[in-house]
């Protein structure tokens, strides 16, 4: 996939993440083994594994839904867990599942933050959520219900929500899983105009070798909880680690029942 660069980039004003020895079990069963991590302002950076690495645990943290059993996390140097720190970063958070309100139109899921805190009127309103569906490539939807869009529309519908409050940071969990390519690439588009328009920083949750490729500025793999690597979509590609290589160029394909296994050539 190759995406447009956008032709206006706007100062960077993202937060900068520090993650430092982040550990995290659940009984016996031990999810996070001391994870460190740095993300840098107005960064795209993107968090890759397979299912149960620990990644989507490691996004819940970040954002303060979950504590540590050891280790911090901290925003712009402060620690997360500090009083009144969330409350001084505008934070946007895009589930895997959208999370739309099924009773409310589109305009008024991506607007209900603006409506519910009363902070425009009406009519600024709807131009404010006019401006950010344009903004994740939707037009003409603001009166249909969730139920009458596809899976990427939906995705694309909540990244324009995310953005109404013209966040600092956005977390994105798995924003390509269940989708078909071409949504994909709606949605990495998304993540790199909005990139590039606010200056937000972003942190990608995915298994989606492709998102990692087309969109991010860095990549960190983790496997059963520790960070095994971190760097950029070339050097990923060019380690020569034997379980990153199966991550990000699976070996084999599943074949017809009795044929050969062919070796999987994509780049």
């Amino acid at each position: 996939m190759n995406l447009p660069a956008n032709s206006q980039p706007v100062a960077q004003t993202g937060v900068r993440i520090e993650v430092r020895n982040l550990s995290r079990s659940y009984g016996d069963k031990q999810v996070l083994k001391g994870v460190s991590l740095d993300v840098e302002p107005g960064e795209i950076f993107m968090l890759m594994g397979p299912s149960g690495s620990g990644k989507s645990v490691l996004l819940r943290h970040v954002i303060g839904l979950e504590k540590p059993d050891e280790g911090e996390i901290l925003l712009d140097g402060e620690p997360v867990a500090s009083d009144g720190v969330m409350d001084r970063h505008r934070i946007a958070m895009v589930f895997q599942s959208g999370a739309l309100f099924n009773s409310l139109t589109v305009a008024e899921n991506v607007g209900l933050y603006l409506t519910e805190h009363r902070l425009k009127p009406p009519a600024e309103i709807a131009s404010v959520v006019r401006r950010q569906l344009e903004m994740v490539g939707l037009t003409d939807v603001e009166e249909k219900f969730p139920a009458e869009l596809s899976g990427g529309m939906k995705k694309r519908v909540a990244i324009a929500r995310a953005l109404v409050i013209e966040p600092e940071l956005v977390l994105f969990d798995e924003p390509t899983s269940e989708l078909d390519p071409i949504s994909s690439v709606n949605i990495a588009a998304a993540i790199v105009a909005q990139n590039d328009r606010i200056g937000a920083t972003s942190l990608v949750v995915t298994h989606d070798r492709d998102l990692v490729f087309c969109a991010a500025d860095r990549v960190a793999v983790i496997r059963e909880g520790s960070i095994i690597f971190v760097g950029t979509p070339d050097e990923l590609r060019a380690s020569a680690d034997s379980f990153i290589k199966q991550l990000i160029n699976p070996e084999r394909r599943l074949t017809r029942r009795g044929a050969a296994p062919t070796p999987d050539h994509r780049p």
